[in-house]
Formats: structure tokens, C-alpha cells, sequence
């Protein structure tokens, strides 16, 4: 017999190797510091009794002196079996030990770094969601600061070599996310236009400041409403159809083909998307809040009497222009992070239809979360301004 880390190993007495089909596992005191393990140390064999020999084995292994370990009369020997030995000595071989070249294979697995995890104190079940929940949202913002600063470098790029524009990617969503959206936001901000001056008519009338309905919608579409509602629609509209299309792309490997012909992600996909949204989203939130005005015009004829061309002239001396270029510039960062929120989670698509389908609704729910949390950090921030 040799000590451990031996590869040769003598074979094994016959009578030791014969035995039974469903041999029960042994653990024997051979000597006074001598182990002897025999029988099936497998999954059926050691069923409801694995933490019995891991402490059995623990406590031989705490005894004074350095026991040998004889693992030449075991008849089958599977991982279960080889968990059970390698937990019971403390996840490390012991000093003397005499197994089989067969046995080397299977304890090898654990003995690689980080082979076998160390158990983990359990937690309650809403901190391990919270803590779940809050590493994904980590991992999430990483991805997505790493994928701007991506396309911040490739659009540096693409300014000193402009044959990498994508002029006509460029173009098609400009159409898709902007001249497609119109009919669509022209009718929601037609009627929230004109249910809101209906309900702001209604309280004015009851103080005798119907004239003040002017000030009140001018004021929250040109700033407010009119980004915020086009923005959302967009969201809804162009947002998941851009995660549903790269989604798409990655689950028939086309992102594989691009990578494969080197050809960037950021540069084909994002950027193009990025610049379409960021360009036309501000003139359909200019198209969204003039029909609000006209929905409010309408209302506000039928409800005060207030006449259109009074609306007109009165409406730009009660509004600052600095309103609009607020909305404008609010709409301008809505659609970059809207196409950025998109892009992000299609790149994240994995190659099945569920995760398509999950990955378009995360970024539906992202971007419109984000948007009005921008939003309303631009209120506080900009509070003083034009008012």
C-alpha cells in the first residue's frame, strides 16, 4: 500500500471485488488508524443515509493522527458516492489514501476551484427575491452604460469616417418611428387634448377665469404633455418593435453573421435607430401637442365660447418660448433613450421565442418607466423656468 497522490496503485484482493449487486456501503475500522470502505458508495445504494457516513466519515477524520483510507474494496463508485467521501473529509484528500485509477476521474471534478460551492446561509424568501431582483438591475444598468459608451465611440468613428453612416438604416426609421406614428398620436392628442380643456373649462367657468384656460393647456402641452404623451406612444409603438427586431435577428443568428463579418453592432443596428428616434421624435411631440391645442381649441369653443382665433393670438403672449424648447430638448433625450432601452434588450435576447417575447415587454415597461421618471426630474430640475 502507497500513500495519497499515488496513480499506481496495487489491484485490489479478489474477495474485496466480489460481491452482491446491491453491495451495502461499508465503512470499516481495518486498524487503529485505518479506513476501510467497501460495497456501493452510489445514488440508490447511500438513499437516506448520505448525511449518516459524511459524519461518520467526519468524525474519523477529527481523530488525532493521520488515518489511511482504503478505497480499494469499493464495488461501484458513482459522484453521489464520491460527494459523500470528499464532503465527509472536509472537501480536501486526506494525507494517506489508496484508491483506484478509476477513482481518480471522479474525485477530480472536486477538486478544481470553485468545483463544488460552499453552502450558502439560506436567506428569507423576499430577501432572495429583492436580492435577485436588484443584482438583474445591476447587471442591466451595466450593460446598458457599457453599450453607450460603445456607441459613443463608434459614433466618433462614424464622424471621421462617414461612408459608415448608415444613411438609408437611418432613413427607414425615420419613417417607421416618425411619419408612420403621426395618424396614431395625431388621435390620442386630439381627444386628451379636448377631454382635458373639457375638464379644466368646467372648473374655470364655476371662478368666472374661463380666459385662463389658455394659460393652463398652452402651458402643460407645449411643456408637459405634449413630449410626455408622444413619447409614450412611441414607446409603445416603435420601441417594442425595435427590441422585436433585433430580437428576431438574434434568434434566426444574424447578430452571429454580422459578428462573424465583423461588422459592428453599434454601427448597424443602435446607431441608426438611435439618431432616427432621437431626430423625430421632438417634431412628433410638436405634432402630438398641436393637436392637443386644437382638441383644447374645440373644447374650449364649446364649453366658454372662446373663439379659435382668440385661442391663436392669446396662446404665444401667455406661453415663453422657453417652454417649447424645453419640450423639444425633453423630447430629443426621450428618443435617444428609448432606441437605446430597445436596442439593449434585443441585443439580450436569447435564440428562443419566449425570451422574445419577454425581452419586448421588459422594454415597453422600461423605456415608459424611464421616461416619465426623466420627466419628472426635468420638472424639478427646470421648476423656474418659463413660468
Amino acid at each position: 500500500m502507497s500513500d495519497a497522490g499515488a496513480l499506481s496503485i496495487p489491484e485490489p484482493p479478489e474477495a474485496w471485488a466480489a460481491g452482491s449487486p446491491d453491495a451495502e456501503p461499508q465503512l470499516l475500522a481495518a486498524g487503529p488508524q485505518e479506513w476501510r470502505i467497501s460495497g456501493d458508495w452510489t445514488l440508490l445504494a447511500l438513499r437516506g443515509r448520505y448525511d449518516e457516513f459524511r459524519q461518520r466519515i467526519a468524525a474519523a477524520v477529527a481523530e488525532p493522527g493521520e488515518a489511511l483510507w482504503d478505497l480499494r474494496g469499493l464495488r461501484r463508485l458513482d459522484t453521489a458516492g464520491a460527494l459523500t467521501l470528499w464532503q465527509g473529509w472536509g472537501r480536501k484528500p486526506p494525507a494517506r489514501l489508496l484508491w483506484l485509477p478509476e477513482h481518480v476521474t471522479l474525485f477530480a471534478q472536486f477538486m478544481q476551484p470553485g468545483a463544488v460551492p460552499r453552502r450558502r446561509a439560506r436567506l428569507a424568501p423576499g430577501m432572495a427575491l429583492a436580492g435577485s431582483r436588484l443584482l438583474a438591475f445591476a447587471r442591466h444598468a451595466v450593460d446598458i452604460v457599457a453599450l453607450t459608451g460603445r456607441l459613443v465611440l463608434d459614433l466618433g468613428r462614424m464622424l471621421r469616417h462617414p461612408s459608415l453612416i448608415g444613411w438609408r438604416e437611418i432613413s427607414a426609421n425615420v419613417f417607421r418611428t416618425g411619419a408612420q406614428a403621426l395618424p396614431i398620436t395625431a388621435l390620442v392628442g386630439f381627444l386628451v387634448g379636448l377631454t382635458l380643456s373639457y375638464l379644466i373649462s368646467k372648473q374655470l367657468r364655476a371662478y368666472g377665469a374661463d380666459i385662463f384656460v389658455i394659460n393652463i393647456l398652452g402651458l402643460a402641452v407645449l411643456r408637459e404633455l405634449g413630449p410626455l404623451l408622444a413619447a409614450i406612444i412611441v414607446a409603445g409603438r416603435s420601441g417594442s418593435a425595435m427590441t422585436a427586431q433585433i430580437g428576431v435577428m438574434r434568434v434566426t443568428q444574424e447578430l452571429d453573421a454580422l459578428s462573424v463579418m465583423g461588422i459592428s453592432h453599434t454601427v448597424r443596428l443602435v446607431a441608426p435607430k438611435v439618431i432616427a428616434l432621437a431626430l423625430c421624435l421632438p417634431l412628433v411631440a410638436l405634432w402630438t401637442g398641436a393637436l392637443m391645442l386644437l382638441g383644447g381649441m374645440a373644447a374650449a369653443r364649446m364649453q366658454l365660447g372662446i373663439d379659435p382665433l382668440q385661442f391663436l393670438h392669446v396662446l404665444p403672449r401667455v406661453v415663453q418660448p422657453a417652454n417649447l424648447w424645453l419640450g423639444w430638448s425633453k423630447s430629443v433625450l426621450f428618443g435617444g433613450l428609448i432606441a437605446l432601452l430597445a436596442c439593449h434588450f434585443g441585443l439580450r435576447v436569447k435564440p428562443n421565442t419566449e425570451s422574445l417575447g419577454l425581452g419586448v415587454t421588459q422594454s415597453v415597461v422600461t423605456a415608459i418607466t424611464l421616461v416619465i421618471v426623466v420627466d419628472a426630474v426635468f420638472a424639478v430640475l427646470f421648476s423656474n423656468v418659463g413660468i
